[in-house]
């Protein structure tokens, strides 16, 4: 995630909002009227925004019309995307159904919100979505009969730098959104994603997921261990986020893997292990050493440190299990969140090489 920029951050939309907005001017089309520009739609809290068409398009029994997703101040993968809804009449009786069009995925597992074989196209857009289009039959005494592919041109690519191909689903991006609304740097979507890989892990009945701060520390725990993509967790900093749903949603085995900074902060009690948002306190690491029987000058010398692996270096260097100890602690933290949940925790913590250090628990 890039650095927050300073001052007041501006909203921006999901991409379902985009399809919303994109398939109600569709569907306006289909039915014979101008395409509505700019098209307002309603969302979940209230909000009505407007948004600017970016392609229309008609065919013979088909209309589409466009919207480039704007995610106002947040660094979205898909902040830019074009959003394409093509509206075509259904079979009577059909109702309103969806397809995936260029871009966008398809779901392959159980466990996420949609079931294996539809569109990667969450409940919340899909509603939003059906209700333009019932609303616009309704204005013309139709019935709601009708299907809508919702297509990302450039979706593929864009995907591979999200969760989907480890969820299983395939092909293209998600189009996801529950209040329409992108607010800058919440997190809310890496944390969504979080909870959805757990989701896919318990349907898929896995007994073993690995929670990983990066690459290098996923890269560790896949040298530990032989376990499918799935079973990885993109944790991130968002330590709370995992424990708290898996407290809920609980799987057998749990390897937290991570650098000696960002879990001293969890064996501190932060569940949010950003720089930004938690800090090591190099007194309290301190006072760690001096409980494993360092000399007063190292003790010291730790207070007055300037990063967490400084400290690290000097334990190491005088003998000292400081990172066992760390390792203890958070895993103990991790154990706290969950509260007595039936998940038997790991904690791993690696060298910058991505070498453990450190390895406690079951």
């Amino acid at each position: 995630m890039g650095r927050k920029p300073e001052g007041a951050l501006r909203r921006g939309w999901t991409t379902g909002a985009c399809a919303t907005a994109a398939t109600r001017a569709a569907v306006t089309a289909l039915l014979g009227e101008p395409f509505p520009d700019p098209v307002t739609i309603v969302l979940p809290k209230g909000d009505a925004p407007a948004f600017a068409l970016a392609f229309e398009g008609r065919g013979e029994d088909a209309a589409t019309a466009g919207v480039v997703k704007d995610a106002g101040d947040d660094p979205d993968v898909t902040h830019g995307a074009l959003i394409l809804s093509t509206v075509r009449r259904g079979p009577p009786g059909s109702g309103v159904r969806f397809r995936a069009g260029e871009g966008v995925g398809t779901v392959t597992q159980p466990g996420l919100p949609v079931p294996p074989g539809e569109p990667a196209i969450n409940p919340v857009p899909r509603r939003l979505m059906t209700e333009v289009v019932e609303a616009a039959a309704r204005a013309h005494g139709l019935a709601a009969d009708f299907e809508v592919e919702i297509a990302v041109p450039g979706g593929a690519a864009l995907a591979e730098r999200t969760w989907n191909p480890r969820l299983g689903i395939l092909g293209g991006l998600s189009i996801l959104g529950t209040t329409g609304v992108v607010v800058p740097y919440s997190c809310a979507a890496w944390i969504a994603s979080i909870h959805r890989g757990i989701d896919v892990a318990v349907a898929a009945g896995l007994p073993h997921v690995a929670a990983c701060t990066g690459k290098t520390s996923e890269a560790a725990v896949a040298r530990l261990y032989d376990l499918p993509a799935t079973a990885f967790l993109d944790m991130g900093d968002f330590a709370g986020g995992l424990l708290k749903y898996l407290r809920r949603h609980p799987l057998p085995h749990l390897t937290i893997c991570g650098g000696f900074g960002k879990l001293t902060k969890l064996a501190q009690g932060f569940l949010d292990l950003h720089s930004g948002r938690s800090q090591v306190d190099f007194d309290w690491l301190a006072d760690r050493l001096a409980e494993l029987g360092a000399e007063a000058a190292l003790v010291e010398q730790a207070r007055g440190a300037n990063t967490a692996s400084q400290v690290l270096g000097l334990a190491r260097e005088a003998g000292l299990p400081l990172a066992e100890a760390i390792a203890e602690r958070a895993r103990q933290a991790a154990l706290g969140v969950l509260e007595g949940a039936p998940v038997a925790v790991e904690l791993v913590i690696v060298d910058r090489q991505g070498t453990p250090v450190a390895r406690v628990g079951d």
